[in-house]
């Protein structure tokens, strides 16, 4: 469900007004006061803009994008990334800026057409950029992915990425290949890392990640068979874990922390945790 404070949507970028936010490589441009800048003041400023999005409304007021091309200095500012605000928990903030760092990401990668290298035209009434030489449309990309708690009874089989904070365990996560269900990547992925076969696959819930443009799934599954074989370069360490006995964990708002919370709740007999939208 869209939050009431933050409404996505098509602004005209040749009306006058509104608040804006300067993004690149998923980090925004802050001060004091926040992310939201008077948006003219904001295009008075030397940056280099590579393009320019309305991107909707929040409590009321229209928000345009600045996608730059590199994190420029404005005095009095800093830049911050996206997984901070995530961690700060504004909920809806999180939502618009989130929106904010896809719509960016892909009007940053497709300036140019990958077909025959002509500069790309906005669609007029539609987010989309054309080829006028030949035609191509491309749409902001989502990239279908999955992610999932295996369990053993009142066991949780927890990994670590080399990429993770120090300590923190997770669940397993991967993308979606080509030809390929959402189930039977979630088995195949749970093979890749930790060598183990998995029956029962349910699906839970999904949740928007934009980091940079994913849609990611979330599912439980019950152990079968196998040993623990961590996937080299991919899982530094794999194991099982009580649900007394947990390591920590991923940030509250991510469906990983979900799903080990939901699971853990259900064990335990606790009412089931809310997972953010």
């Amino acid at each position: 469900m869209t939050s009431e404070r933050w409404q996505p949507g098509l602004l005209d970028v040749a009306q006058s007004g509104g608040w804006a936010v300067a993004h690149t490589r998923q980090n925004f441009l802050a001060d004091s006061n926040g992310v939201l800048f008077p948006r003219e003041w904001l295009k008075r400023q030397e940056l280099p803009v590579l393009s320019e999005q309305g991107i909707g409304h929040f409590d009321g007021d229209p928000i345009y994008l600045l996608e730059l091309a590199y994190p420029a200095e404005v005095p009095g500012c800093h830049w911050q990334g996206l997984r901070q605000f995530m961690l700060q928990g504004d909920a809806d903030l999180f939502r618009l800026l989130g929106y904010a760092s896809q719509i960016g990401t892909w009007a940053l990668q497709n300036r140019f057409c990958g077909s025959c290298g002509v500069r790309m035209e906005p669609v007029a009434r539609e987010r989309a950029m054309h080829c006028p030489e030949c035609g191509v449309h491309h749409y902001p990309r989502l990239s279908p992915s999955m992610i999932v708690l295996v369990s053993r009874g009142d066991e949780l089989l927890l990994a670590r990425s080399p990429r993770f904070v120090t300590g923190v365990y997770s669940t397993l996560a991967g993308f979606v290949e080509p030809g390929e269900s959402v189930e039977a990547c979630v088995a195949r992925e749970v093979r890749e890392e930790v060598g183990v076969e998995i029956r029962n696959i349910q699906y839970i819930a999904s949740q928007n990640w934009p980091f940079p443009h994913s849609l990611m799934l979330g599912f439980h599954a019950e152990y079968r068979s196998g040993e623990i074989v961590p996937q080299p370069g991919e899982i530094e360490d794999a194991q099982w874990f009580s649900v007394d006995a947990l390591p920590p964990l991923p940030a509250q708002r991510s469906i990983a922390r979900y799903l080990i919370d939901l699971y853990v709740a259900r064990c335990k007999g606790l009412a089931d945790p809310v997972l953010p939208h």
